[in-house]
């Protein structure tokens, strides 16, 4: 049985995006901004929810009928109303409603789709003269609360490179323990995929991963599929250069099977042999982050991110939490992307 270590014996791997209770300081020691929980506000779905990047949202738990659906003696009403608000529910994350937007942000210029390369996970551990899995262990609690964040804040799709095709190189002891780390952090948390509304995908070349994780990453692929909140991918042993080559070599066996003309590949053909074809939201990065002040790609998304917003944070990947997710969000909504035309 595989056991993740934590600081505290309670914490386990699990992404408490549903589960919190208490609250926190709006203001944090550093002056930073973080999250506070309403209090005593009444779980129901009438009224007017707060908006969220557009959308209106739905208090917690509530399938309370809209009064004017209430009011109606029509059976049928009062049966579609509580279908709409179901479908309402989930479609959004649970505790959205309870979670005030940043300051400084604007919803409707949030991103609809970020990646993120988490570097620096070793160097944290080093530093701290801890072992390198300390710093994966660190790491992983990082990605939960981003996860957690970005479900809050209307951001629909997440990409996080967690293991780059060149990583295999690394000592056989961490690159067994990373293994390790995967299957158990997936295995763990993938009732709360399935009832929070993520949506999880694992991307990458996955004849490489040990035969166990082959299979777990497939199961939680069919079981989340219809989930909306958001989208998760993990890119595992990826590499960009070979998604594109693997991709032209499938269209490749097109040319020669007689069932695609050359003259007919383009860029969307291209794109839909792509490992990233999995994604049903804005398949292409609006932001790209990367950790630890390193200043390259690293051979990650080189086809989805030709558009991308680039920010680099000179904060480890242990480090990188709300306060520094809300500083490169707001360097995102202050950029102007022209895609080549003048504005």
């Amino acid at each position: 049985m595989l056991t993740l270590l934590f600081p505290s014996p309670s914490c386990r791997p699990r992404l408490p995006l549903g589960g919190h209770t208490g609250g926190c300081s709006v203001v944090a020691p550093e002056g930073r901004w973080r999250p506070r929980r309403v209090a005593g506000r009444e779980d129901q779905l009438d009224g007017s929810p707060p908006g969220f990047g557009g959308i209106p949202l739905p208090r917690l738990s509530g399938c309370r009928v809209p009064p004017s659906a209430a009011a109606s003696s029509a059976g049928s009403s009062f049966v579609g109303a509580r279908e709409e608000a179901y479908k309402r529910r989930l479609m959004e994350p649970p505790e959205a409603a309870l979670v005030p937007f940043p300051p400084g942000l604007t919803p409707e210029l949030m991103p609809r789709h970020v990646a993120f390369i988490m570097d620096g996970n070793s160097r944290w551990a080093k530093e701290r003269g801890l072992p390198t899995s300390a710093g994966h262990e660190a790491g992983y609690r990082s990605l939960r609360e981003i996860v957690r964040l970005s479900s809050y804040w209307g951001i629909k799709v997440l990409t996080v490179f967690a293991f780059s095709s060149e990583n295999w190189l690394r000592p056989k002891t961490e690159v067994d323990f990373l293994m390790r780390l995967f299957e158990g952090v997936i295995r763990e948390n993938l009732e709360d995929f399935k009832r929070q509304g993520i949506r999880l995908c694992i991307i990458g070349d996955a004849t490489k991963l040990p035969p166990s994780l082959q299979k777990l990453a497939m199961e939680a692929a069919e079981v989340t599929r219809e989930n909306a909140v958001i989208e998760l991918l993990v890119a595992v042993s990826y590499s960009g250069r070979s998604d594109i080559v693997q991709a032209c070599q499938k269209i490749a066996q097109r040319v020669k099977d007689g069932t695609l003309e050359p003259a007919d590949i383009t860029e969307a053909v291209i794109e839909e042999e792509l490992v990233t074809n999995c994604i049903i939201n804005s398949p292409y990065p609006d932001l790209l982050i990367r950790t630890s002040g390193e200043l390259r790609l690293s051979n990650f998304l080189l086809w989805q991110s030709a558009y991308s917003e680039l920010y680099f944070s000179k904060s480890l990947w242990p480090d990188f939490g709300e306060a520094e997710y809300v500083d490169a969000l707001s360097s995102f909504q202050q950029r102007q992307r022209r895609f080549g035309l003048r504005t």
